[in-house]
């Protein structure tokens, strides 16, 4: 038996059987996603109205196979969008997941300051103002005094609360 020497310049790339079907997953898992969304930014999205109606209609099913079966449709459906519409919905998700970062890293930033300030009282007070100029010195000495209060008092933390809204709100209002 003779075997065919194939060409390598001529070999076109060629997608496995494997590849479309991972790549179908990843079209259906971001059709669930769209399913999260708000109807506002579903229409602001751009997507096809054949998908919008199919997206509308799941949210109505509960039974679990005709779930399985619509959701099975909504990645046959997003096969059909055009690769503008997936990088705009991609972009769209990956907006929100880092405008999640921000607010969470600003939270943070917040608490790390809340704590320090309960901590080390007037030293850390004059650090935040120098950072955040916004901020109230005199407000935050009273609070200071109130959080000891109240901790020696064994109340509840209702001081140090109004100051992580307090820094909360300095701190999104700092002028960049």
């Amino acid at each position: 038996m003779a075997r065919k020497k194939i060409d390598k310049d001529k070999v076109e790339d060629v997608v496995s059987k494997s590849q479309l079907k991972r790549e179908m997953h990843g079209l259906q898992e971001l059709g669930k996603k769209l399913l999260e969304l708000k109807k506002q930014d579903l229409e602001n999205i751009g997507i096809s109205d054949e998908l919008h109606t199919a997206l509308t209609e799941t949210k109505r099913i509960k039974h679990r196979e005709g779930l399985r079966r619509q959701m099975q449709f909504i990645g046959k459906l997003m096969r059909k969008e055009g690769q503008e519409t997936i990088d705009v919905i991609d972009a769209h998700f990956e907006k929100q997941r880092t405008l999640h970062n921000i607010s969470n890293q600003q939270h943070h930033l917040v608490e790390q300051w809340r704590d320090r300030i309960i901590a080390e009282g007037h030293p850390a007070i004059e650090l935040f103002i120098e950072k955040y100029a916004e901020g109230d010195r005199q407000w935050l000495r009273q609070i200071i005094r109130a959080i000891a209060h109240e901790t020696t008092k064994n109340k509840p933390p209702i001081s140090a609360r109004k100051l992580f809204v307090h820094l909360r709100d300095t701190v999104a209002n700092q002028k960049h």
